[in-house]
């Protein structure tokens, strides 16, 4: 097998602070759609539905134009050049007429500019939460929160470091700039994680598109999708996302004489590599074929995915039981991250197709709604990877790997899986039902009680009954009233076709970053009476999925 090297070494010690408008525009963006709704947003008369302030700034991030003609454009938004956390906002307009605004921002009111407190406290009460030994302070300035009751002025804190037993090493913390309260916690490493011909590992023979330079000289380059690739790792470690875009690695790309990938074995190093050029390549065709999205940043670029990298634990041992999305904007920095699996812990490969899927769907929350990583929104984010991962693995339909709601279950032993959506609080840390009240504790997430991984079996639990009902899967033991949280058992399922396309409409025209259980619940309605109608069956029992979840 031969290696075409392609060190990554890149210089971002502040890039994951930037906004993300810094680079906004793709071929899926429409800049005449983008000034019509700019022009919607400076009239008065909207001004209350915006929450719009007349020092507020808005850059427009996505658009999205419907069949009819209805544009939707979201903006990122800022008060008099801090940028506002929570403060996007989705403009919904037809011929020139404002249809809708949807945003999470509570209030017009905005803080004083001047804190009361210096940096250097705002980074100490960081590292203090922090927990582990911190390495660098790579971002530290004063932002707008706007994810709250109110709008105030805080420091938003990024802390590089050694992963502990409840982050990965890479964090940010938004602190109170008057008072010097910790408002949220965000893990800015997103995984599926565990801690836990291509003759591919897990799907057999397979058909791979690569790209051929000679009669002996093959690229594992997909040019029929956007030339997404696959790189060998060579099992170098991760600590956390920006030590990956701030190291030194001399990551190959994977070629080949004869055009055939692996052996089925893990001693060929391109078997995995042959999993996930599938696994990529399936995702990009669920996103084309289903929704008419053109990669996942919807720019017709592939993405460039690693095998056989490693991860650092809290303990400092390293496990490749991972995988994960990585994402720098302001660099246009996309990769994905596979490891070899733990088989001492019983996880093979981290190259499953539902992984792929769930990683890559992390990229699409990115480029629309931005989900946050705390919070209501964050089990939203999480439960979004993990119910459009697993519409991929539908969509794909491999024999070896048939479509299921368990999460991984092809890379684990015993008849395990990472998470089963129907009862993610199998686990007994994840909530099947929504707490309801203020919703999930931002500042409980990266590992705590209220962890995006926790809090997405809301989500996982709403999708499964929209689609499939009160179903017992097969072999899964359960009851129907154990699938419920409200003991309606009646609850008959509209299908994956229609809850994927509510859920994708919901996601890129209707959430925002800081969305709630109870706002999602009325974005997808919003989306089922859009596509079927407010009276039709899909809307009843998206309603009744919600409620079954407790979400109300």
């Amino acid at each position: 097998m031969n290696m075409q090297s392609h060190p990554l070494k890149l210089a971002i010690a502040t890039a994951l602070a930037l906004p993300l408008s810094a680079f906004a525009a793709s071929p899926g963006f429409s800049s005449g759609a983008a000034q019509r709704a700019q022009a919607l947003a400076d009239v008065t008369a909207n001004a209350k539905a915006l929450q719009r302030n007349d020092s507020d700034s808005f850059t427009a991030r996505d658009t999205v134009v419907d069949a009819d003609g209805t544009e939707h454009v979201r903006f990122d938004r800022s008060y008099r050049g801090l940028r506002m956390i929570g403060g996007d906002v989705i403009v919904s307009s037809r011929n020139g007429t404002m249809k809708s605004a949807r945003l999470s921002l509570r209030s017009a009111l905005r803080p004083a500019l001047t804190a009361r407190i210096g940096k250097q406290q705002a980074a100490d009460a960081a590292s203090a939460r922090f927990g582990g030994d911190v390495l660098e302070i790579s971002s530290n300035q004063l932002v707008v929160y706007a994810r709250g009751p109110k709008p105030v002025l805080a420091y938003e804190v990024i802390v590089q470091g050694d992963p502990t037993s409840t982050h990965s090493g890479m964090v940010t913390y938004y602190v109170d700039a008057i008072g010097g309260k910790t408002l949220a916690v965000e893990d800015n490493f997103q995984t599926a994680a565990a801690v836990g011909t291509g003759n591919s590992y897990y799907y057999g023979d397979l058909s791979l598109d690569t790209d051929k330079k000679s009669t002996t000289r093959y690229d594992l380059i997909d040019t029929t999708r956007g030339n997404g690739s696959v790189y060998d790792m060579k099992g170098a470690t991760v600590s956390n996302a920006l030590d990956f875009l701030l190291g030194s690695f001399s990551a190959t790309l994977f070629t080949d004489s004869d055009n055939t990938w692996g052996n089925h074995a893990t001693s060929d190093r391109a078997t995995v590599a042959a999993d996930i050029q599938y696994g990529v390549s399936k995702t990009w065709d669920y996103y084309k074929n289903v929704h008419g999205r053109n990669g996942i940043f919807n720019d017709g670029a592939g993405i460039k995915s690693y095998a056989h990298t490693n991860f650092k634990t809290s303990s400092g041992a390293t496990t490749g039981a991972n995988a994960a999305f990585l994402y720098a904007a302001v660099f246009g920095i996309k990769a994905m991250v596979y490891g070899d699996g733990d088989a001492t812990r019983g996880y093979g490969p981290m190259v499953a197709i539902d992984v792929a899927g769930h990683e890559m769907s992390h990229g699409v929350n990115a480029a629309t709604a931005n989900l946050a990583y705390s919070g209501d929104a964050g089990g939203l984010n999480e439960g979004n990877s993990d119910i459009l991962g697993t519409l991929v693995e539908f969509y794909t339909n491999n024999v070896n790997d048939p479509g299921d709601y368990r999460i991984g279950e092809t890379l684990r032993t015993g008849g395990l899986a990472l998470r089963d959506m129907y009862n993610q609080g199998a686990d007994g840390k994840s909530f099947n039902c929504y707490i309801g009240g203020s919703g999930f504790d931002p500042n409980q997430a990266a590992g705590g009680a209220h962890d995006p991984h926790y809090t997405s079996g809301v989500a996982n639990r709403f999708f499964y009954l929209l689609a499939e009902g009160a179903v017992v899967p097969a072999g899964s033991g359960l009851t129907p009233a154990q699938l419920v949280c409200n003991g309606d058992t009646a609850i008959a399922g509209i299908g994956r076709d229609k809850a994927g396309k509510i859920w994708y409409r919901a996601l890129t025209t209707k959430f925002t970053s800081s969305t709630t259980y109870p706002q999602a619940r009325a974005a997808t309605l919003a989306a089922a009476s859009e596509l079927y109608g407010a009276g039709s069956a899909e809307y009843s029992t998206v309603a009744r999925a919600w409620s079954a979840a407790n979400v109300n």
